[in-house]
């Protein structure tokens, strides 16, 4: 059951041009790869991999909300649900599949991106020895990693929101929303802990958005570049197994709540 709807979701993620997507996701990143390595005449490596995982780190969200609309919205706007529960496939096997899909194609580019990115910045290091190398072993896994945890979680939200939004453009705008929310929110934190002088009353502003805290997971700590970019591990947060286990179960609870409200949908 699960394999037949995985294959359906992995055919709509063609019908719908992903591997043009993907083509054009990898041209963007090797062409910004290569010019930002130019802005830097002491570290181009560096630079050039800081620009790479933001590029990846951006792309991703959108090609993810992309495919979440084509498997999922297009799947109520359209009315493709009155073929699909046709079949004798429960609901939640639909909906996991389709999340199983997007994931899997997410997580795969992903790799694509990450692989490229890391064959540019080798060649650029290569022309220029730096004081301060990148580090494009563990390090960089480990970066990537955690970017993959990031993608999961937003397929996530995407997931929910394309069952409960009315229209397609409400995954995009809600899951950009809480993309931006959630990793900026921890570094205003930090901002105004370590300068309280940078907003009036900076306490009080502080302790209103720390209440985000325990609404939303922090995507902002998921961004361990640094590792990679000076090859220290000391760069990790503090707190980054708290992290994860915090993001694996905000995504069970989202994914639960999808399931939940497929359910009780009612189709016209």
């Amino acid at each position: 059951m699960y394999i037949s709807n995985l294959i359906i979701s992995f055919r709509l993620a063609l019908r719908a041009r992903f591997l043009w997507i993907a083509g054009g996701a990898v041209a963007v990143l090797i062409l910004a790869t290569l010019l930002s390595s130019f802005f830097s005449g002491r570290q181009p490596a560096t630079v050039a991999l800081d620009i790479g995982l933001s590029i990846i780190r951006l792309l991703l969200p959108l090609i993810l909300v992309l495919m979440t609309q084509e498997l999922l919205s297009r799947e109520f706007e359209r009315r493709y649900y009155l073929n699909t529960l046709s079949y004798p496939h429960s609901r939640h096997s639909i909906l996991l599949s389709r999340f199983i899909g997007v994931a899997s194609l997410a997580l795969s580019l992903l790799i694509v991106l990450s692989g490229t990115l890391a064959s540019l910045v080798w060649l650029i290091s290569r022309s220029y020895a730096q004081a301060t190398p990148v580090s494009l072993g563990y390090h960089y896994l480990i970066t990537v990693a955690f970017i993959g945890i990031d993608v999961l979680l937003l397929t996530t939200v995407a997931t929910l929101l394309a069952v409960v939004a009315s229209t397609p453009s409400l995954v995009l705008v809600g899951t950009f929303s809480f993309m931006f929310i959630s990793r900026s929110f921890g570094s205003i934190i930090d901002l105004l802990t370590r300068n309280a002088t940078v907003v009036h009353d900076a306490e009080s502003y502080r302790s209103g958005i720390t209440i985000l805290s325990y609404l939303l997971p922090d995507l902002g700590a998921l961004d361990v570049r640094m590792i990679a970019l000076y090859g220290k591990l000391e760069f990790l947060p503090d707190k980054w197994p708290l992290v994860i286990l915090s993001s694996f179960s905000y995504m069970v609870g989202l994914l639960g709540l999808a399931v939940w409200s497929l359910h009780r949908k009612h189709f016209a």
